[in-house]
């Protein structure tokens, strides 16, 4: 194995496992546990709600689980075919649970600044996601792979989310709430400065080429 694959190994772990995460909430009663248990009874028992929840979290699953294996050179050049079927279930993916993720970002625990990140992060995975699928339709193939850079780093959202969030509230604050707080925006915006210094790079290593 080269070890310039190492990283890929923690990422595809962390993709894989929280990609599955919403079968838990088909197998345990998530209204006690987790981030179900801050919200107000009104709002789990509203069918709108419940429908919109369940739609982020099934496609955002599905999105995460089957995105990594899009960056993969390898699998691209040998399996052409497949890449472009898994692409297109991964772009409607990220759009229905972007979608939904804008409705219930409107009655996210912790208030103004939860409803402007978790939904600042929806609009511009939404947008993103548009993108990478316009510009592999007009064959603009190195724009595909830049948007669908930043795309899945929002997508990796979920993972980064569940990485902050239990550090923070035992550690930081010791609180869920001021924690939830800084994560809706810490959850996703490192990941897009991540992937736009991934992207520059790679402008820079295009750039000797470009007539």
């Amino acid at each position: 194995m080269k070890l310039k694959n190492l990283p890929w190994i923690p990422f595809a772990f962390f993709a894989i496992a929280i990609g599955l995460y919403p079968l838990l909430y088909f197998l345990v009663d998530m209204r006690s546990n987790g981030l179900l248990q801050s919200k107000p009874k009104a709002i789990l028992n509203s069918d709108i709600w419940n429908t919109a929840f369940y739609i982020h979290i099934i496609f955002g699953g599905v999105a995460l689980l089957i995105g990594w294996t899009q960056f993969s050179a390898r699998l691209r050049r040998r399996y052409l075919q497949i890449h472009r079927v898994v692409g297109k279930v991964y772009v409607i993916a990220v759009a229905l649970s972007s979608i939904a993720a804008l409705y219930i970002a409107f009655f996210a625990t912790g208030g103004l600044i939860c409803v402007l990140g978790f939904g600042s992060l929806a609009i511009i995975w939404l947008i993103s996601d548009v993108k990478a699928y316009t510009t592999i339709r007009q064959g603009h193939v190195s724009l595909h792979q830049k948007w669908m850079i930043c795309n899945y780093a929002l997508t990796f959202a979920a993972v980064t989310l569940r990485i902050w969030l239990p550090l923070l509230s035992a550690f930081v604050f010791h609180d869920f709430i001021p924690a939830y707080r800084i994560v809706s925006w810490l959850c996703w915006v490192p990941n897009l400065v991540v992937a736009l210094i991934i992207v520059n790079k790679r402008n820079g290593i295009s750039s000797p080429q470009t007539p």
